[in-house]
């Protein structure tokens, strides 16, 4: 069987699974989807306790998902409700992504050297996916293919890494700052990148698109916020009510997150964009009042709606495209240590992003920065939509993205163990 047959026949596989699975329709079915991945999210923490958070939620969740879904037991199904809740919890989970980014840091001279490594690694990105297509024989591929590929390669999985830097210490030292740093390039640049390159419009057009969604946000935020700073009251009660049932500085959030995704649904931009402009916004708008918002967005997130959009994702993975190209997915793994993660060790250990370090340092904070995963499940999901990705490629690269979740922050703890010993 040549390379072609068995992809078409590893896609053949995944598509016949997910049809049968998705044949439950209705009312009911869907209750009961919600209710087979609600479980699922439920016991994820519990496994990731069992083995003392060295295997992060997120990989549980992946993991129950596969075998819930209609590649596994076909307990839950991918129905319209159900992809709606997962197109809301992809928002939360980008909104607060969006609110980790520190504009001023970004912006600074550690943004810029970040932002100049991430460029190195898109070319790098393309080039490896460039070789790799060329090496396997396959012709006719579009620019697209790999643009993609290049994209998920290259991205960081910030929200991520922050309770896993949090667990290990790292928050607040020179590691901790520089993983930031490149996390929040790494989150944003990307998102960028799918909205300019893997548009159906040209760059150009797409540029001037991306342009006009800028200046439409801001504007589209700015106006009410100035009418609420010229009536003091309207303030006041927004923030009196947010300690109050109403909740309704969570509810202007909700507004805020809902809008912007709807805006850049209108103007065919991937809701990504719209989901991570939010968090920035939000984040810009309520400075003093951020930490009681962000308590309120973590438990409104990350106790349903994340988990729901991690657990879908899981259900999407074509266990036959695993199974069919194992090799392939360490290739995969490898890569993206190579393509994101080597370029931030060269950088942080001959230029730092903020001061130089060791190699052992800098190699820590490339395994941190080379872990990916949100990122990833956005942009296969967009190139499986548009036809730029085979459905058995997008499983193997998000499986790849959840292996640098359980695999690359837990060597770079036991680098840092092992050099704390040795101090």
């Amino acid at each position: 069987m040549n390379l072609t047959t068995a992809i078409l026949a590893a896609s053949g596989g995944a598509s016949h699974g997910l049809v049968a699975a998705s044949s439950t329709t209705g009312t009911e079915g869907s209750i009961v989807s919600l209710f087979i991945i609600a479980a699922a999210a439920a016991v994820a923490p519990l496994l990731s306790s069992l083995t003392h958070k060295r295997v992060p939620d997120v990989v549980w969740l992946l993991i129950l998902g596969v075998i819930v879904g209609p590649n596994g037991l076909g307990l839950a199904a991918s129905t319209e409700p159900i992809a709606l809740f997962r197109e809301v919890g992809m928002g939360m989970l980008f909104l607060i992504a969006g609110t980790e980014i520190n504009v001023e840091e970004v912006h600074g001279r550690a943004g810029r050297r970040s932002l100049l490594t991430w460029l190195a690694c898109f070319g790098i990105g393309l080039a490896v996916s460039w070789a790799a297509v060329a090496a396997s024989g396959t012709t006719g591929v579009a620019a697209a293919t790999y643009i993609a590929l290049a994209i998920a390669l290259t991205s960081t999985a910030l929200g991520t890494l922050l309770p896993i830097l949090m667990e290990a210490g790292v928050m607040g030292t020179t590691i901790g700052k520089a993983v930031l740093v490149h996390g929040a390039v790494g989150e944003l640049a990307p998102i960028i990148a799918m909205s300019l390159l893997l548009s159906a419009r040209s760059p150009w057009a797409s540029a001037i698109i991306l342009l006009v969604f800028a200046v439409a946000s801001l504007v589209a935020v700015a106006i009410p916020t100035r009418f609420i700073l010229k009536h003091p009251a309207i303030g006041r009660t927004i923030l009196h009510g947010a300690q109050t049932s109403q909740k309704t500085l969570m509810r202007v959030v909700m507004v805020v997150l809902t809008g912007l995704m709807a805006l850049s649904a209108v103007m065919e931009l991937d809701m990504v964009l719209g989901a991570f402009a939010a968090g920035i916004i939000v984040r810009a708008l309520a400075p003093g009042n951020f930490t009681m918002v962000e308590g309120e967005l973590r438990t409104l997130g990350f106790s349903f709606l994340i988990p729901l959009f991690f657990v879908t994702s899981g259900m999407n993975i074509s266990l036959s495209a695993v199974a069919a190209y194992p090799f392939l997915l360490v290739a995969f793994i490898g890569a993206i240590l190579v393509v994101r993660g080597a370029p931030i060790v060269l950088m942080e250990h001959f230029h730092g992003s903020s001061e130089r370090v060791g190699w052992m340092d800098a190699t820590c904070i490339g395994l941190y920065g080379a872990t990916g995963l949100p990122i990833i499940v956005a942009v296969t999901e967009l190139g499986v939509s548009t036809g730029v990705l085979p459905a058995w490629l997008a499983s193997l690269l998000v499986v790849a993205g959840a292996m640098s979740v359980l695999l690359f922050p837990l060597v770079a703890f036991l680098m840092g163990r092992a050099v704390g010993k040795q101090a």
